[in-house]
């Protein structure tokens, strides 16, 4: 947590800085070892210039994501080379994935620590420091997930993500996470709860629920699905304004877990349930193991059950195999739901994964128009539905004041996701506004996907 000592005997062991890339979960990892490094006496600098050595903690996930891994690893190695920094340290999947190959490729990385060696990041930089020689940390996944408590946060005080899980038991074929993170594990409820308190005594309004499968919380160590529990416990926390679940598997949706979300006080009408595509044939092809019925149905539930309930989801375009008929039933299927949010991403392709040996890839021009395609359905879709909130009132979580404008802040409504979906910039009455507040504002006119509305 940020209240953390800044050294246990006042005098640093060293000077370092800290890259963190991917998706929220790995935000997490990034201040576990934050935490770690903190609590061992390593004095955290905000510019990687004139340090012992830079932590990057990468992302594997597809090409894209790899792809900025790399360049902010050969960043670094270019100011090691130069002299202005001592030592590079690489974490995460991007390391896991590609373990000792990584340093025969950039042989100028110092250590390699995989996902589940960061909490030997202190002992990798006390080596370091050391001159000793040994380069790689790697560990098994755990049973359980690991801890994340005392973490030094680098999201704003405001909000924050509670990690509920660890790895994957789905075997989707274009996800290659379950090399990179292992099988399924879940934390002990008494130990999410934990991070909970220490996250609201921080000062957290805003408590971000995440996993590589949420709804799929409490399996392995209670027999079955405990999310709807979980989320009793909680909702009776103090100190949060609003918890968001993300990445709910459209399985385990349980009426229980839907009637848990509708009455609780806390919990927000939100959930984020990637879907990825509508044809049956083309989710068998990636062995997503529900059918376009089903998930119709789990929509029509969720809809029904939840009021204003806003629903996110994700899809996948280019798929192996994919038609342009099968492409339009998704795009029919879009205009026809009219998701509330809505991200695509074109299908990459991921030599370790079942779908790389599928037969009919599509050429990456096809891939990408398709994405274009389906992203204009949502904007098109977006924008009526923002026209439908002009003149209406929103709650708004402030997050920041618009740098050199007077009376100006950015914020969020409970339909937007830190760092995901959509903005509601705010014109001030006068007040003194601070991150993390919830005021009332008058949408008055709409911008692309973002709202724009005065404060009550």
């Amino acid at each position: 947590m940020t209240d953390l000592p800044i050294y246990s005997d006042q005098v640093s062991k060293g000077r370092y800085s800290f890259i963190s890339l991917g998706c929220p979960k790995n935000t997490v990892d990034s201040e576990r070892m934050l935490g770690l490094l903190q609590l061992d006496g390593y004095e955290l600098v905000p510019e990687p210039l004139n340090v012992d050595f830079v932590v990057v903690n990468t992302c594997g996930f597809i090409e894209e994501a790899r792809t900025e891994s790399y360049g902010a690893i050969d960043e670094m190695l270019e100011l090691k080379n130069a002299g202005k920094i001592k030592g590079v340290i690489v974490t995460g999947c991007l390391a896991e994935r590609q373990k000792e190959e990584l340093l025969i490729e950039r042989p100028g990385i110092d250590a390699l620590v995989g996902v589940f060696g960061r909490e030997e990041v202190t002992k990798v930089a006390d080596r370091l420091m050391g001159n000793h020689e040994q380069r790689t940390v790697f560990r098994p996944a755990p049973i359980r997930a690991l801890p994340d408590t005392d973490r030094l946060r680098i999201t704003p005080q405001h909000f924050a993500y509670l990690k509920i899980s660890e790895g994957c038991d789905r075997l989707c074929t274009f996800c290659d996470i379950p090399r990179m993170r292992g099988k399924h594990a879940s934390k002990p409820m008494e130990t999410i709860l934990l991070e909970a308190r220490q996250l609201a005594a921080d000062g957290v309004k805003e408590l971000n629920i995440v996993a590589q499968d949420t709804t799929y919380y409490g399996i392995d160590n209670y027999g079955e699905p405990r999310l709807a529990q979980l989320l009793r416990e909680l909702n009776e926390v103090e100190g949060f304004e609003w918890i968001r679940l993300l990445y709910f598997y459209p399985m385990y949706i349980s009426d229980e877990l839907i009637d848990v979300i509708c009455d609780s006080n806390r919990i927000i009408p939100y959930i984020d349930m990637p879907l990825q595509h509508i044809n049956d044939q083309m989710l068998r092809r990636m062995s997503r193991r529900v059918n376009k019925q089903q998930t119709i149905e789990t929509i029509e539930r969720l809809r029904a059950g939840i009021p204003n309930l806003c629903l996110r989801t994700t899809m996948l375009t280019g798929f192996p195999g994919e038609t342009d008929e099968q492409f339009e039933e998704l795009v029919e299927f879009v205009n026809e739901t009219r998701f509330d949010r809505l991200g695509v991403f074109s299908y990459s392709f991921e030599e370790a994964t079942p779908s790389a040996n599928l037969t009919d890839h599509i050429d990456e021009d096809v891939k990408v128009a398709r994405r274009e395609t389906l992203m204009l359905a949502q904007q098109k879709i977006m924008y009526e539905r923002n026209e439908l909130l002009i003149n209406s009132r929103l709650s708004v979580m402030v997050d920041q004041a618009v740098p050199q404008q007077a009376n100006a802040w950015v914020g969020r409504s409970q339909a937007d996701a830190p760092d995901i979906d959509s903005l509601v910039f705010l014109t001030g009455n006068g007040a003194q506004l601070s991150p993390g507040q919830i005021v009332e504002a008058e949408i008055v006119t709409v911008s692309e996907y973002d709202l724009i509305g005065a404060v009550l």
